[in-house]
Formats: C-alpha cells, sequence, structure tokens
C-alpha cells in the first residue's frame, strides 16, 4: 500500500513540529514517563493512532515491562517499549524487548526513546531471532526524507511486510550478496574483458578479491548477512519461475511456427 500525498505531508509537518519538542525535552532530561507522554502524542499526531482508543499502555509482565501496544480492533500491531529520552538504547533493552514481543506472539516491536526509534521484526523460530528493519534518529532526520515518510507511514498503516522488503531488498547485506552473485560476478568479469582485452578472469578470483579487499567483513559474515542471503534466494524464486514460463511460451510459438510454415496450403497440396 503506498502512503497517499496527505499523510506524507502529515507526517513530515508533525515530525518538524516534534522535532522541536524533542530538542527541549532532550536539553531538560525529562523522566521515562514524560518521555512515554510525548511518545504517545506522536503516535496519535504523526501516525495518526486514535489516543484513548488504539494506543494501549501495557501491564508488566514476568518483569518485563512495555509501556505501550497499538491495537487496532482485536489486533495488536506493534508493541513499543519506551525508555526516557536520555537513555542510550543499549543491547539488554533489545532482548527485552524482543523476548516480550515473541513470548505473546507480536511480529513487531519498536524501541524507543522518543529520538531514536529502532523498528524490529520478530522471526518465530528457533531460536528466536529479529532483523532491525529501520533506524532513525528524529532529531538529525530531514522531514522530507522519503525512506523516512515511507517507514512511518506504513507503521501508521499496518502495512511493514512490504516496506521490508522494500528496505531489504536495497540493504548493505543484500546489495553485497547481489555482487557475490554468479550473474553479477559474471558481469563483471565481462566489463574487465572489455577495459582490458585478452584479460582471462576467473568468477572465483573476483569473488575472492571482492570478500578480502572491498567488502566489509560484516556485509558478509553476519546474521544480517546470512538473513539477506535467505531473503535474496526467496525473492528470487517468482522471477526464476517467471522466466521458465517466459521461454516456455516463447519455445511453444516457435514450435507453432514451424509447423505452420512446413503445412502447404490447399491449393498447393492440389498441384
Amino acid at each position: 500500500m503506498g502512503i497517499s500525498a496527505k499523510v506524507a505531508d502529515r507526517i513530515s509537518s508533525q515530525i518538524k513540529k516534534y522535532q522541536a519538542i524533542l530538542a527541549d525535552a532532550q536539553s531538560r532530561d525529562v523522566s521515562e514517563s514524560d518521555t512515554v507522554v510525548i511518545i504517545v502524542d506522536m503516535l496519535a499526531e504523526v501516525l495518526g493512532y486514535k489516543k484513548y482508543l488504539e494506543i494501549r499502555t501495557e501491564p508488566s509482565i514476568g518483569g518485563t515491562y512495555i509501556e505501550l501496544a497499538v491495537k487496532v480492533g482485536n489486533e495488536v500491531n506493534f508493541l513499543i517499549q519506551a525508555n526516557a529520552i536520555g537513555t542510550w538504547l543499549k543491547d539488554h533493552h533489545v532482548k527485552q524487548a524482543i523476548d516480550y514481543a515473541a513470548d505473546n506472539g507480536i511480529e513487531w516491536m519498536v524501541l524507543t526513546n522518543a529520538v531514536i526509534w529502532q523498528v524490529y521484526k520478530v522471526h518465530f523460530r528457533q531460536p528466536i531471532d529479529k532483523s532491525l528493519i529501520f533506524e532513525f534518529d528524529l532529531l538529525q532526520a530531514n522531514p522530507k526524507n522519503r525512506q523516512l515518510i515511507e517507514c512511518l507511514g506504513n507503521l501508521a498503516q499496518s502495512s511493514m511486510t512490504r516496506f521490508v522488503q522494500q528496505c531489504q531488498v536495497t540493504s548493505k547485506f543484500s546489495i553485497a550478496g547481489l555482487l557475490l552473485s554468479e550473474p553479477m560476478l559474471d558481469k563483471l568479469r565481462r566489463e574487465i574483458r572489455r577495459l582490458s582485452p585478452g584479460r582471462n578472469v576467473k568468477l572465483e578470483q573476483l569473488e575472492v578479491v571482492l570478500r578480502a579487499d572491498v567488502l566489509k567483513r560484516e556485509v558478509i559474515d553476519s546474521q544480517e548477512a546470512k538473513q539477506a542471503a535467505d531473503f535474496l534466494k526467496k525473492a528470487a524464486r517468482p522471477a526464476r519461475r517467471a522466466s521458465a514460463v517466459a521461454a516456455s511460451e516463447d519455445a511453444h510459438h516457435s514450435a507453432v511456427a514451424v509447423v505452420k510454415e512446413r503445412v502447404p496450403e490447399a491449393g498447393e497440396r492440389a498441384a
């Protein structure tokens, strides 16, 4: 689902408004409860959720405190773990948030201190895993940044799956994976041959150079890199199927054309 111009304009203008509010709150180092008040107002004014109906305060469960849940109808769209505006978001905050979301079967989790926002997708497998889909600093952000508006707009419309696919395909991990794929290595080899005729370079050599000297280790040897590789494999399947169908149809049309050329007309048979 695309983001309408009306929604995009609202998000952009509200970000600009809240940048002043957040700067003031940060300078005063307001408490966690005061930070939560700001976040609730942002959910209502930036994302458009109904303040007294769709934004809920969650109770403490098992020693883990999740401040907010965005619930439309009977479905929880995402959870928010809020921290004081002066608190750095650390790994143990992420673990606490993801564990709670996983225990309650919630796919989307937002970790924030009102300034820094981290949007996570929970993967329900063994062991439970997560992906950081998007992270932004609202004080440093350009209110008209298209990707930021897309992220917030999809949070507002509960359509994060589409946004995830857009982010994944252009993430540094996916781009690294694409650069190391055989089609891209082959294109690189052909370009090298064009620049240096007679130069014979094997695909394996190019891959070694890219892995060792060009790409950062984190984009090829990390959990995110493995997740990107899985995503690229899944994303490639429909394209391969479409190519196979197209090739089959082309072969069929070619065969029909050949048969038509070989069948003589009625006058030719009479002669």
